[in-house]
């Protein structure tokens, strides 16, 4: 008796594992509407923190150059350009918007949707060029909207891609969240369906 319990026991947790390791995510849709607003907020703290230790080494070379202590006033008006040059740097990061969804369309095969929008006008205000932003446009515009592609999961996470071009995500325990990485930052995805 106490060996068939043991028995049916380790049978209903392997195959508890079994299914929970093979998640279907067919007809699932994650979106994020900007994973550039979270990029920015965070490199914004890291940009701020730049921008202190800065500041004391502007201070240190206008003194140096001119050879004596700033005055009050002159250590406002690099503090002020401290913070333009700061101000410039997030309106530039702003100017561009990403939004992404995902939608499992079978239990092998998803679509990738990107929408890439720029705000021309924050790009002209912090002095990107005529040209520069014509070529940010026209790159924009021959980038792919939707992609296929195939995926697998593994456990928690969902390899998408083929051969050496893959991409890997990983799913949140409850299956709410989709998250990746952009060179050294996390994005996330909601599921919306």
């Amino acid at each position: 008796m106490k060996k068939t319990t043991l028995w049916t026991l380790g049978l209903l947790l392997s195959l508890s594992a079994s299914t929970m390791a093979q998640t279907d995510l067919t007809g699932r849709v994650y979106h994020n509407d900007n994973i550039i607003k979270a990029l920015v907020s965070e490199e914004s703290g890291e940009l701020d923190t730049k921008l202190k230790e800065l500041e004391p080494q502007a201070i240190a070379k206008a003194e140096k150059e001119k050879g004596r202590p700033l005055t009050d006033k002159e250590k406002e008006t690099v503090k002020k350009e401290v913070n333009e040059a700061k101000a410039k740097a997030i309106a530039a990061q702003n100017a561009l918007k990403i939004a992404i969804t995902v939608e499992f369309n079978s239990s092998t095969q998803a679509v990738m949707r990107n929408k890439i929008t720029v705000d021309e006008a924050a790009l002209k205000a912090v002095g990107v060029g005529w040209l520069k932003r014509k070529a940010l446009k026209a790159a924009i515009a021959l980038a792919p909207e939707k992609e296929k592609s195939n995926y697998v999961v593994q456990g928690n996470l969902v390899i998408m891609g083929e051969g050496k071009d893959l991409d890997t995500l990983r799913l949140s325990p409850d299956g709410q969240t989709l998250s990746g990485r952009d060179d050294k930052r996390e994005f996330k995805l909601k599921r919306i369906k």
